[in-house]
């Protein structure tokens, strides 16, 4: 993800501080890792510097300025751009699970590897249940539901990949060993 894109497409619907930018992200993005505020004005300062935003004004609201920032023509092209790049599917498998299981059926017996497997398993099915309580819960809205089930989509896969594996651990640690 690239924040200084999603700092863009949210100042495409108006004016707005660091502040709100960081909490419409979060509420926008609800599960997805939270912006540090450090981070949101570091960005909007590298933004400002390329002209893809500029600062409309300070307010003061109990605490300290906060500065506005407007999205600039530029920056709405840099924008649109963005959006209209498709994101190629990745070209390496880079999960820390994926690496996990490996050096697990590498270094482990049969039995060890499918202990692992197994409370794997467990641990993405107790996070689909939590997953799937957000989406239902009465008070979900739709940023809450969408990111659910995206989460629930890839989790799902990793429990497929899971099972099959699980089926093929005497084979593969066979080979891996012979």
């Amino acid at each position: 993800m690239s924040t200084s894109h999603v700092l863009l497409g949210l100042l495409a619907a108006g004016n707005r501080h660091g502040y709100e930018l960081k909490r419409a992200h979060d509420a926008r993005l609800p599960r997805a890792k939270p912006l540090a505020f450090g981070q949101v004005y570091a960005t909007l300062g590298r933004l400002a510097r390329d002209g893809l935003v500029v600062a409309t004004g300070q307010e003061r609201e109990a605490g300290p300025d906060r500065t506005a920032y407007q999205l600039t023509g530029q920056g709405r092209e840099a924008l649109d751009r963005w959006l209209g790049t498709v994101e190629p599917p990745a070209p390496y498998v880079t999960s820390a699970l994926f690496a996990k299981v490996v050096v697990a059926l590498l270094v482990a017996d049969v039995s060890a590897a499918r202990s692992y497997l197994v409370a794997q398993g467990r641990a993405h099915t107790d996070r689909l249940r939590e997953l799937t309580a957000v989406k239902t819960a009465p008070s979900a809205t739709l940023d809450d539901v969408v990111s659910a089930d995206y989460a629930i989509a890839h989790l799902d896969a990793d429990l497929r990949w899971l099972r099959t594996t699980l089926d093929r651990v005497a084979d593969w640690h066979r080979e891996v060993h012979s």
